[in-house]
This record gives structure tokens, C-alpha cells and sequence, in this order.
């Protein structure tokens, strides 16, 4: 009886923290798509070439850092831009 109770007990567990993961990983894929595309349309419309800037690269650098800031990590790829630091 107490090993049936413990197996539910650990399958819920096991249920809810990877609904959890899943959630997590949706946000990041969203804040991603979000801040490639905001880099996409600076890049497409070459809008930095405005500032004298050249356009910003798609490495793995501004991957993770549109991944974990989205739009505002573009911006922020985008001031890093003017100012003439590349990551």
C-alpha cells in the first residue's frame, strides 16, 4: 500500500516538473524567435548603416543572448552595435 502510494506520489512529481521545463523552454524559444526577428528587421532594413554601424552578425553569441533577453537583449545587441563593441 505505502509503495503504490509512494510511486503516484513520485509520478506527480515527476508530471509537474516537466510541465515546469516545458514552460520554461517555451518562453525561451519565444523570447528567441522574438529577438532573431527584431535582428532580422535591423539587419534587413540596414538600419544601422544610419549610424555609420554595420550590420549585426547571427552567431551563437547573439543566439543566447536574444534567448534569454528577446527583444530587449536585441537592443541591447543594437546599443552594443553603435558603440562599437561586438559580441
Amino acid at each position: 500500500m505505502v509503495s503504490e502510494i509512494l510511486i503516484i506520489v513520485l509520478a506527480v512529481a515527476v508530471a509537474v516538473a516537466i510541465i515546469y521545463l516545458f514552460k520554461r523552454l517555451a518562453i525561451l524559444v519565444v523570447n528567441a524567435i522574438t529577438g532573431l526577428v527584431t535582428l532580422f528587421v535591423v539587419n534587413q532594413f540596414q538600419l544601422m548603416s544610419y549610424f555609420g554601424a554595420a550590420n549585426i552578425g547571427i552567431t551563437p553569441a547573439t543566439v543566447i543572448v536574444c534567448t534569454f533577453g528577446g527583444i530587449p537583449g536585441a537592443i541591447v545587441l543594437v546599443l552594443l552595435a553603435l558603440t562599437g563593441q561586438t559580441i
